[in-house]
Order: structure tokens, then C-alpha cells, then sequence
């Protein structure tokens, strides 16, 4: 499996001949996404930020709710949530999605932005997670405390963090987020190396909880 990073929640998974793109940003929330290539494509919500199809080429199945799908021998969980509202809007439904590559269980919790209570969490695969993708930057998402927290609870193998301060982001929403290294220095760990594509499968998995990070794929 190998897996990069186009910027906010957007990666692309490619295991075999299968590509996953998960939450796909039209280009004016900024960056310069290149129009990538999938077999199935996530969305966790309808926003600019999180669900362009005009992004994706090729003839995508696209799963954009809560529910359970089979597709091309990828098995998605959709599980419901929500964002926390913080910046005084109501809060929003929100999907994160659970995907089963060849052994490797792969979690996108979309733009969630609250703990989910224990009957949620109960839904969660805790301590079965292989690879965790968690928006860290707070804004309408979980802050770097609460991220914290979130990994303490799921205790993924890698943990990617996503939706933080970046360059090339509107104005705003530089505003509103958190750059990584705060969640870096909550969670105590050194600040890794990025990395341009990260290639993994089940046996490379660590045994305690790495962070990794990536540059903007372009």
C-alpha cells in the first residue's frame, strides 16, 4: 500500500490496482490539487473543502454516507458524526469512514470535530486500527487536545495527522487552524521528518503508535 498527501483531508490510498481518494478540495479553498485518478472516492461532508469531484477523473464509485460497502474487494464502513460547531455554526453531520485493504484497516475521520460518546466509540475499532488519518487543527474539527485524547482512546499504529495550518490556504482558515507542531508537543513525541509517500504493509506496522507526516503532494 502506498499513500500521499494532497493537502487539508484529501490523500490518495493505492493498494494493488485499487486508488481510494478520500475528500477531495475544490481549488478555491487553495493549494493546487492536481486531478487525480480513482476507483472510489470518500466524502465525509458536502463543502468546497471536502467533496470536489471535479478533482477526480476516471469513473469513481462514491460513498458519501453512513452504511457498509464492498467495491472492488475494499470494504468501508461509513460511521456518523459530526463537527463541533466551534466557530458559532451549527454543528454539521460528518462521516468517517473505516476501509479494509488486504489485512490493513484504515481510518478517515473526515472533519469530526467532537469526542464521540461511548455508544459511538463502541462502533470504533479500538486497538484495530492500523493507520489513523485525524484532523488536528481545531477550527470546526478536533483541536490538538482533543486529538490527543482520540489517540489515547483508538491507539492506531500510524497516526497521520491532516486538516491543520498550511500555506497556500485562504486567509481564514489560516486563521482558524492550528499548525501541526502544537499537536506535535500535546501528544510529546518529536517532531518526524516528512515524507513525499509512505509505503506500508501489515508486517512494517509498528508496535507502538508512530506519527507520520507528509508534504503537499502537487
Amino acid at each position: 500500500m502506498d499513500i500521499v498527501w494532497y493537502g487539508l483531508s484529501c490523500f490518495r490510498i493505492r493498494e494493488g490496482s485499487v486508488t481510494v481518494v478520500c475528500d477531495p478540495f475544490d481549488k478555491s479553498v487553495g493549494g493546487l490539487m492536481s486531478k487525480v485518478r480513482a476507483d472510489i472516492v470518500t466524502i465525509s461532508h458536502e463543502a468546497p473543502g471536502h467533496s470536489c469531484l471535479d478533482r477526480i477523473t476516471g469513473d469513481p464509485h462514491v460513498v458519501k454516507g453512513p452504511g457498509e460497502y464492498e467495491i472492488k474487494n475494499i470494504f468501508v464502513t461509513g460511521m456518523a458524526s459530526r463537527h463541533s460547531g466551534n466557530n458559532g455554526s451549527a454543528p454539521e453531520h460528518n462521516v468517517a469512514y473505516f476501509m479494509e485493504f488486504a489485512g490493513i484497516t484504515v481510518c478517515h475521520l473526515g472533519d469530526i470535530g467532537k469526542i464521540p460518546k461511548k455508544s459511538t466509540l463502541d462502533e470504533l475499532k479500538v486497538g484495530e486500527i492500523d493507520i489513523l488519518m485525524m484532523p488536528i487543527g481545531g477550527g470546526d474539527t478536533l483541536d490538538p487536545t482533543q486529538a490527543v485524547e482520540m489517540v489515547g482512546m483508538l491507539e492506531p499504529k500510524l497516526l497521520i495527522p491532516m486538516h491543520y495550518q498550511q500555506s497556500g490556504l485562504p486567509a481564514q482558515w489560516v486563521q482558524d487552524l492550528e499548525p501541526v507542531d502544537k499537536f506535535i508537543k500535546e501528544l510529546g513525541v518529536s517532531m518526524p521528518e516528512p515524507v513525499n509517500m509512505l509505503k506500508v504493509s501489515k508486517s512494517s506496522l509498528p508496535e507502538e503508535t508512530q506519527v507520520v507526516l507528509f508534504n503537499v503532494t502537487k
